[in-house]
């Protein structure tokens, strides 16, 4: 077995930096969308992604895989979607045993309703910081990532 490569100073310092400011913008985001409209982070994302599908529709094991959830865990935020009335469920036309999510009219008058203090929260605290630059550098980053973390499961 070999030892393992630990990260230099360089390297720490990013990912200390990645960690803590992760954090911190996820707890202003759900601090924000529970206060605007009693919503978590994933289930606005939830709603985002609905809000952007075709017929604001999806399946959900499409939808799982887009918001990086498991079925269980994205069956349990339908649920209480649909129970605050936001998203409702159907039967796939194509397939019989494939469910659907779809967003409602008050879904999307929700969405209209928490989407500018949302994207104030965003502007605030990581947009508005970096320069287009820096932006183009953490897309590329990220995407980086993203591509590594998704081809390795």
């Amino acid at each position: 077995m070999t030892d393992p490569r630990w990260l230099d100073a360089t390297e720490m310092a990013a990912w200390r930096a990645f960690l803590s400011t992760s954090h911190l913008l996820e707890r202003r985001i759900e601090e924000q969308l529970k206060a605007a409209a009693g919503l978590t982070h994933p289930q606005y994302e939830i709603l985002v992604r609905l809000a952007d599908a075709p017929d604001h529709q999806m399946r959900m094991t499409e939808l799982a895989r887009g918001v990086v959830v498991s079925k269980s865990a994205l069956t349990y935020q339908i649920t209480q979607l649909e129970k605050a009335g936001l998203v409702a469920r159907a039967t796939c036309p194509s397939d019989e045993r494939g469910v659907l999510a779809v967003l409602t009219e008050e879904g999307i008058r929700c969405l209209r309703r928490v989407a500018p203090g949302h994207v104030e929260v965003v502007r605030a605290y990581l947009i508005d910081r970096l320069s287009r630059e820096e932006l183009h550098a953490m897309t590329t980053a990220m995407n980086k990532t993203e591509e590594a973390l998704r081809s390795s499961v």
